[in-house]
């Protein structure tokens, strides 16, 4: 491991000064939001689109920096409040309000509180604040939140506010995620508002990806970067198909993942997991690392076990390959009870996938165990006898989303 001057850098949300082969882009998307006074009535919102690792969570956040800068130095009220939300670990439309609002409010708790409650909340503290706004719904995917009650919400504020108030101090709109799923919000607001045409980003190239790995680690490290150090981040994410997102997290474990891992681990997470490998994988995937609905989760593992031409894991079964993951400390499922959308389950990666102690797939094996066989069932378990697993409770209503 190198001595790291600077590791905030490598901080997932940490705003690199220049977006390297994106400054077209995001001149685009400020030309189209029209700082500091837009021609065009509101709302105001565009949208950035590309395959995962494209940059556009970075292309979207500089945008709305630069956007701030742009109303600060035009000297037309105070400095814009930047507010910005990760959609795709959220726990539904009410997950991304509460986030919305806990921006304004940290100590907010959104439990018991209906989706047009919390949004109105977050409306009237903008106007409140008398700040112009700009809002940053990032990483939105398929099966992603519903983000159509947040855009009406944005764009008719009125119907929300105090009775005897209207209209809110300029709010722009900046969302970044997936084609498909952009479109689908877009649909979801009738086409009354429009958030295309979409500025698209193609995957990064590997001269791209290469200087980008580069800058960060020369930032992280204070000095040059060892050839050898960039270029390992980079073949890897080639291979895994991660894109820039998957490079610098790949850099951040070199440097510093090391020392944050704990010296001593619990026996049940030395041992090595009897979970298929494409269940990891399917997790991998569909949570790119953070977090994802366990529906996405299984919908990915069925198409891994066809393509492999296997037959998917019963639901039950899946459930028993995370609750093994849970207690190992890898991963924590989050439920949302109640509300609008109904109850929605939510696993949430808790230490890099590359990390985890997984057993082998061995053939032959005592079908549910994974690998293992009847005698070895139960190794591992802290709340199960020698050659016997725990016992489990069904999985819940929701693990088919």
């Amino acid at each position: 491991m190198l001595p790291t001057a600077h590791p905030e850098v490598l901080a997932e949300e940490w705003l690199p000064p220049v977006v390297f082969g994106r400054e077209a882009e995001v001149q685009e998307l400020v030309r189209r939001l029209d700082p500091p006074r837009p021609v065009a009535p509101p709302p105001w919102m565009v949208g950035v689109v590309g395959p995962r690792g494209a940059g556009t969570s970075s292309v979207a956040r500089r945008a709305a920096r630069e956007v701030a800068d742009r109303v600060r130095t035009s000297g037309d009220g105070p400095v814009p409040r930047v507010v910005s939300v990760r959609t795709a670990g959220c726990r539904g439309t009410h997950g991304v309000a509460s986030a919305l609002l806990r921006v304004l409010d940290g100590g907010f708790d959104g439990r018991g509180f209906p989706v047009p409650e919390i949004l109105a909340g977050f409306l009237r503290r903008l106007r409140r604040d008398g700040r112009a706004g700009i809002l940053v719904l990032d990483d939105v995917r398929s099966g992603g939140p519903d983000l159509a009650p947040v855009l009406r919400a944005i764009a008719e504020p009125d119907r929300f506010l105090p009775e005897g108030e209207s209209g809110l101090p300029p709010v722009w709109t900046l969302l970044a995620g997936t084609a498909d799923a952009l479109a689908r919000a877009e649909a979801a607001i009738d086409g009354r508002w429009r958030i295309g045409p979409f500025v698209r980003l193609r995957a990064c190239e590997v001269p791209l990806l290469r200087r980008l790995v580069a800058d960060r680690a020369e930032r992280a490290l204070g000095r040059t970067a060892p050839p050898e150090l960039v270029d390992r981040s980079v073949e890897r994410a080639i291979t895994e198909g991660g894109g820039a997102a998957r490079a610098i997290d790949l850099l951040r474990r070199s440097l510093i993942a090391p020392a944050l891992r704990p010296v001593a681990r619990s026996a049940s997470r030395r041992l090595a997991l009897p979970i298929e490998s494409r269940v990891v994988r399917a997790i991998e995937t569909a949570s790119g690392g953070r977090a994802a609905r366990l529906g996405e989760i299984r919908r990915c593992e069925a198409r891994l076990a066809h393509a492999e031409g296997e037959s998917p894991l019963p639901a039950t079964t899946l459930w028993r390959r995370i609750v093994r993951l849970e207690q190992a400390g890898y991963v924590r499922r989050e439920v949302r009870p109640g509300g609008e959308g109904g109850t929605r389950s939510v696993l949430r990666v808790l230490a890099p996938v590359d990390e985890w102690v997984i057993a082998p797939d061995p053939q032959g094996t005592l079908p549910g165990f994974g690998g293992r066989s009847a005698s070895e069932a139960g190794e591992g378990w802290e709340d199960g006898a020698p050659g016997r697993p725990p016992v489990l409770l069904p999985p819940p209503d929701d693990a088919a989303d």
